[in-house]
């Protein structure tokens, strides 16, 4: 059990040292839409979403309603729930539904893609580990941008807080380059938001409902010009 513990750990390490600087961006971006540093460090405490929590900041920054917000967070974060599904089926026995939801807290991209390339079956102690590094990497990140956030001028939070962005582009575009239709959904994700953004009849649409629109428009698109033949995902290994 220690020696699994002990190998998720090592394996955490990478992602969450990539963690820290990318929520350092987030509680600079925190602070700019008016949280406290306490209040920041809670949500990444609570959430452990990137692109979630970029969403919502921005969400309680223009003092949107709840629903949307809700909405909002469901689209964004329910690929959580495809990969928790995936991996459910790499388990091993001792993974009651206890540890299972606390893996599923857990899991992010990054987590995902490192135990699925493991061997056999996921043990809980192994997953434990895997997660305790980039959650401490991720809240660490997160507070300490918030705090020099707070004592740092207005344009350099903004300058710092581009780096968030910047890490999106790094994960969309290696996978964007290798894979046709990740290409054609992130571009039509692109022109989706252009479209909201600037055609007069979207203009009473409020960040959240456009975001709705943008991920659930470009998947239905993405996915009727590049269905998945039946069998196709049972015979990768």
């Amino acid at each position: 059990m220690r020696a699994l513990f002990q190998k998720g750990i090592r394996h955490g390490v990478p992602i969450g040292l990539g963690y820290l600087s990318v929520s350092f961006a987030f509680g600079i971006q925190a602070i700019a839409a008016g949280l406290t540093p306490w209040e920041a460090l809670l949500i990444s405490m609570t959430n452990l979403t990137s692109a979630g929590q970029l969403a919502g900041i921005g969400l309680i920054a223009t003092q949107a309603p709840l629903v949307e917000m809700a909405l909002a967070q469901f689209t964004i974060n329910l690929r959580y729930a495809l990969m928790s599904l995936s991996l459910s089926q790499k388990m091993g026995p001792d993974m009651g539904t206890g540890k299972r939801m606390i893996f599923a807290f857990g899991n992010t991209d990054e987590i995902f893609a490192v135990a699925m390339t493991q061997p056999g079956t996921l043990r809980f102690p192994y997953l434990a580990g895997l997660m305790v590094v980039p959650y401490i990497g991720w809240s660490l990140g997160t507070f300490l941008g918030a705090a020099a956030g707070s004592l740092l001028p207005v344009f350099v939070r903004n300058v710092l807080g581009i780096a968030i962005y910047g890490m999106f582009l790094a994960v969309v575009l290696p996978a964007a380059r290798k894979d046709r239709a990740i290409c054609v959904a992130a571009t039509i994700a692109g022109l989706i938001s252009l479209g909201l953004r600037y055609l007069p009849w979207a203009q009473g649409l409020s960040g959240g409902y456009r975001m709705i629109l943008c991920a659930v428009l470009a998947s239905c698109i993405a996915a009727a010009l590049f269905p998945v033949p039946d069998g196709e995902e049972e015979e990768k290994p």
